[in-house]
């Protein structure tokens, strides 16, 4: 397969979108208190759809996740329930209102900045709907400025945190010394729909978990991820593979059995996308990516010829977290922070994927505050030769 250069432009163009280079700083993370395990989730399966001719599919796919724990907004009784979209999109609104404001402020504080530093905001999430979108309460609520951005993101699924990590990385591309607050806030447990019964509907319901996940990207200063290219790829006519049927029941999803190999056609682009930074995909320090399942770990492994302990960070949100859908990058991204991240300079990649089937990836190299405040000192010092 031949692909088009990420970002589609020429190599010159390229070479400039490194010019100016934000700071991705530590992501502040959040999951519900209640849980649910992997056995528990087999016995219910086995409970709820013992007569189901594919169970038996169903239970080995589940178990083949990987998925050890998850957690979602309510008690799994009231999970269960379908009081009908209106009432579950209600509570969406409620629990996000409830739930952000605190890990808004965490990431923040990581990141050494107030409200008032906040250039404009992303939000992305596709488990719930709200207009004005929660970007607006926040910017009330948490004493943003007024004149804030506001970029709401709905409807990239899965591939929505790598997206939010590039949209910021433009902006402050375009406005060298502003900030970004990236939010994340999946319940994928309102999407629970105990009307479908495909194999599919029934792994979803196994995989699945709800969390909250933010982080600020800097212009200046910070310690992390210090932004240097990003791209986008979507591979042709798989618009259906991974989507959302909307019903009055509300969001029904709909996963293609072709998914989970997607990563062959996608480690391409990957390579493409470091081939035009002058990087090796397959020899980088450190990698961020979604974690769809194990299927996509393995594969990208496979197919960029990686140790398969390059995506610890990656496997032990699926674990302990299940698909968490958008927020699953920011917080693996958390515990390579945890870990106590990389040596100065360490070169890495973050991509997410999602329904299209889109893959948004994003390259970059550590960077703590001291090397970047020298390397920001050299630059202003340049910057006033010129002038002189």
């Amino acid at each position: 397969m031949r692909h088009v250069p990420a970002g589609g432009r020429e190599p010159s163009a390229r070479r400039k979108q490194a010019r100016f280079m934000a700071t991705l700083c530590r992501p502040s993370v959040s999951v519900p208190e209640h849980v649910i395990t992997m056995e528990e989730t087999l016995e219910l399966a086995r409970e709820r759809h013992a007569g189901h001719p594919q169970l038996p599919l169903a239970l080995r796919l589940i178990e083949n996740t990987g998925v050890r724990t998850r957690h979602i907004v309510q008690p799994i009784e009231e999970t269960l329930k379908h009081p009908g979209f209106e009432d579950r999109n209600r509570l969406y609104e409620r629990e996000a209102k409830a739930r952000v404001p605190a890990v808004v402020q965490r990431a923040l504080d990581d990141a050494e900045l107030l409200t008032t530093d906040i250039d404009v905001i992303i939000y992305v999430s596709c488990t719930g709907f709200m207009m004005p979108s929660l970007t607006a309460w926040l910017i009330n609520e948490m004493g943003f400025e007024s004149t804030t951005r506001q970029i709401p993101i709905a409807q990239l699924g899965c591939a929505a945190g790598g997206a939010a990590v590039n949209r910021a990385h433009d902006f402050c591309t375009a406005y060298p010394e502003a900030n970004a607050l990236i939010v994340a806030c999946e319940f994928c447990s309102l999407c629970y729909q105990p009307t479908d019964i495909g194999v599919g509907s029934l792994l979803s319901n196994g995989l699945f978990g709800d969390g909250i996940a933010a982080a600020v990207v800097r212009g200046r200063g910070g310690t992390g991820v210090r932004l240097e290219r990003n791209g986008s790829y979507l591979i042709p006519k798989t618009e259906e593979w991974i989507m959302y049927d909307v019903k009055a029941t509300g969001f029904h999803f709909l996963l293609d059995k072709r998914v989970p190999a997607t990563m062959e056609p996608l480690a391409p682009a990957l390579m493409d996308l470091a081939g035009t930074h002058g990087w090796n995909a397959s020899d980088l320090d450190f990698y961020v990516v979604h974690a769809g399942g194990p299927r996509v770990l393995d594969d990208l492994s496979k197919f960029l010829k990686v140790d398969p302990h390059a995506f610890r960070f990656s496997r032990a949100t699926l674990t302990e977290y299940g698909n968490i859908a958008s927020a699953v990058v920011l917080d693996a991204l958390r515990r390579l922070f945890d870990e106590g991240g990389v040596q100065d300079g360490a070169r890495g990649l973050l991509a997410g994927f999602g329904p299209g089937i889109t893959a948004e990836m994003s390259l970059g190299r550590w960077q703590t505050a001291d090397e970047r405040a020298a390397v920001e000192r050299t630059a202003d010092e340049s910057r006033g030769v010129r002038q002189a």
